[in-house]
């Protein structure tokens, strides 16, 4: 089962490659960074798949990865920028946006400055929505997108690289998926339940 789960998502992320190239892996990197729910965590794993098979290289992957991160964050900085702390928390909802994601970027923001920006593109979830307390609060633009830039740089060579392995050494992994489908895909449900779950009742409270 978990074979063919992972098969279908190779061949979807293998066909927007295939026709776009490593522009491709840009665009799937920049609908992740305006706060569309597709995860960068399924995303440069099945690039570095790629990359294991000879596709392209692990530094094109990685750096076409960053690319993608950056310009998805242009809509969302200038949202932030443009639209203000009032219309995010009025709004955000509307863009997976709660108030307590705000927060969370905010503490980022306060305890570590410019760096944050740089920080936060290594971290799950967080890195997702941080483009818009960064508009809001009206940072440079060239610290901005340039710690953007490197974070995601850092973070996509981390993932495909993740992925490069696992593409290596897919047929010894077969007997171990084929022995532990059943619990990882209970144990994927639960922890994507309750990452919905917290995440709708964030929203509900914006």
């Amino acid at each position: 089962m978990i074979d063919t789960i992972l098969q279908g998502l190779i061949n979807w992320i293998e066909s927007v490659i295939t026709a776009l190239g490593p522009w491709g892996i840009a665009l799937l990197m920049a609908i992740e960074s305006c706060n569309i729910p597709l995860p960068s965590e399924a995303i440069l794993p099945f690039a570095g798949y790629l990359v294991s098979k000879g596709v392209f290289s692990i530094h094109t992957a990685a750096i076409y990865g960053a690319i993608g991160c950056v310009i998805g964050s242009v809509p969302s900085y200038y949202l932030g920028y443009f639209g203000g702390r009032k219309f995010i928390e009025k709004y955000g909802k509307y863009f997976l946006i709660s108030k307590h994601d705000l927060e969370i970027a905010d503490k980022w923001v306060d305890k570590y400055g410019d760096w944050s920006f740089f920080i936060c593109r290594m971290l799950p979830v967080v890195r997702t929505f941080i483009s818009l307390p960064a508009g809001i609060l009206k940072a440079k633009k060239r610290f901005f997108f340039t710690f953007t830039f490197l974070g995601s740089l850092v973070w996509s060579y981390l993932l495909v690289y993740v992925g490069v392995k696992v593409g290596q050494n897919t047929q010894n992994l077969k007997h171990l998926w084929h022995k532990f489908d059943a619990l990882i895909i209970v144990i994927c449900l639960i922890l994507g339940g309750i990452y919905i779950y917290k995440h709708i009742k964030h929203l509900k409270n914006s």
